[in-house]
């Protein structure tokens, strides 16, 4: 492992949500609507937020995306929805900025991808006025290097340097010089324009979890802005979250990165969500962040031999997640509740004594019968077909015990069990 531990020494605001130094990483994701389509880009921006998206971005790819991005921002406010939009601008950023500053004015951030804002001399004009937008509305942007479209220029430039060494590099690590040349010149340029240092962000996208290892780690060497991690394409279903998990646990662990998304492919007609979901359960795996109750559950095996166990663990994970926007804004700090939800006898018991609450069946048979350990100590047994709704109901008076206000009372009386 890599002995860089560190974040970004600055903090960049994206509207209210700091980034960077010793703040909490940030999770954020992308819309897949037609951005000019109001309705439904407010709708999954809504959506997205409330799954826990602390930043949506969207796409401003044409001149009716543009005109509508001032509409999207207002109605969000109107339902209060205060997620930062961030713009993602590829090849007519320049233009769009400057045509519609009602857009330039309601976005919190400018994505700016510097391998296709123009070649040649359009390219560093081009850069510049998007810059200048920035500054004059006082906005941060993030430069954005993706591995697919890197500046041709500067590759061709690298390689042909790279021909004349006595002991050439491979292609891939020319390439990955290339990126990271791309996003600090960049970063350079826009700074000498007048873009404060902590009005920056950077991303270096690529689809491999080694390649983003090796790409950010040398990013950490060579700066101290706040860094965007993801894969810029991690694929559909269980291939995508194991790559993405893959590509972000070993940079987070290691100390790199400041914000994250999950670029996973949905399934048709599968929830846009399921990427926060994902990116918030890796920064809770490695005890970055909290954002729900944990869940211990075994796999089950042969004690387990009905589907009770289940089902049980199913219900009641359900029950905690469909609870947590209610407890979310009565009960502060109840993300760091931890349930178990085991079914044996082997380590059941012991996994609900670590836990705050946690219920075991006894296993072989799967006869309804389970005791219950709340704080390491055992305070009954549940039995009979209600033992979710029991259970369930003793995960409330534990809440409203430990996280609800010291002033509305003495300990609360649990449900009696036998």
């Amino acid at each position: 492992m890599s002995d860089i531990t560190r974040r970004a020494t600055v903090t960049t605001w994206v509207g209210d949500v700091p980034i960077g130094s010793d703040h909490p990483i940030v999770v954020q994701s992308m819309t897949n609507t037609d951005t000019a389509d109001v309705a439904g880009t407010v709708s999954q921006v809504a959506t997205l937020a409330r799954a826990g998206s602390e930043i949506v971005r969207v796409t401003v790819n044409n001149a009716e995306a543009a005109q509508a991005v001032s509409e999207i921002r207002a109605r969000l406010d109107d339902a209060g929805v205060t997620a930062p939009l961030v713009g993602d601008f590829h090849y007519n950023g320049h233009v769009l900025l400057r045509e519609f500053p009602a857009a330039a004015e309601a976005l919190a951030k400018y994505r700016i991808n510097p391998g296709n804002v123009g070649v040649g001399a359009r390219h560093d004009t081009n850069f510049t006025t998007m810059i200048e937008v920035a500054k004059e509305y006082g906005r941060p942007v993030r430069i954005g290097v993706n591995w697919g479209s890197l500046d041709g220029q500067l590759l061709t430039a690298l390689m042909d340097e790279n021909a004349r060494r006595a002991q050439p590099w491979d292609a891939r690590a020319v390439t990955i010089e290339a990126m990271l040349q791309s996003a600090l010149r960049s970063a350079e340029r826009a700074e000498a324009v007048g873009l404060p240092h902590e009005a920056i962000i950077i991303s270096a996208k690529v689809s491999h979890a080694r390649d983003l290892w090796d790409v950010y780690r040398l990013l950490a060497e060579r700066c101290d802005y706040p860094l965007h991690l993801g894969l810029t394409e991690a694929g559909m279903g269980i291939k995508g979250a194991v790559s993405s998990t893959a590509g972000l646990s070993v940079l987070l662990a290691e100390g790199i990165g400041d914000t994250i998304r999950v670029s996973l492919t949905p399934d048709p007609g599968a929830p846009r969500e399921r990427e926060v979901e994902i990116a918030q359960e890796v920064l809770q795996a490695l005890d970055l962040r909290r954002f729900a109750p944990s869940v211990i559950a075994c796999p089950g095996c042969g004690r387990t031999t009905s589907t009770l166990f289940q089902e049980m663990a199913r219900d009641i994970q359900a029950y905690l997640k469909s609870s947590m926007p209610a407890w979310r804004e009565r009960y502060p700090g109840v993300e760091t509740l931890t349930v178990a939800v085991m079914g044996c006898v082997v380590n059941g018991p012991g996994e609900s004594k670590h836990a705050d609450i946690g219920i075991s069946l006894p296993g072989t048979g799967e006869s309804p019968r389970a005791p219950v350990f709340r704080d390491g100590a055992f305070v009954g047994t549940l039995q009979g077909a209600d033992i979710v709704s029991e259970f369930n109901r003793m995960l409330d008076a534990y809440v409203e015990e430990r996280f609800g206000s010291p002033a509305e009372g003495a300990r609360v009386a649990l449900p009696s069990v036998t």
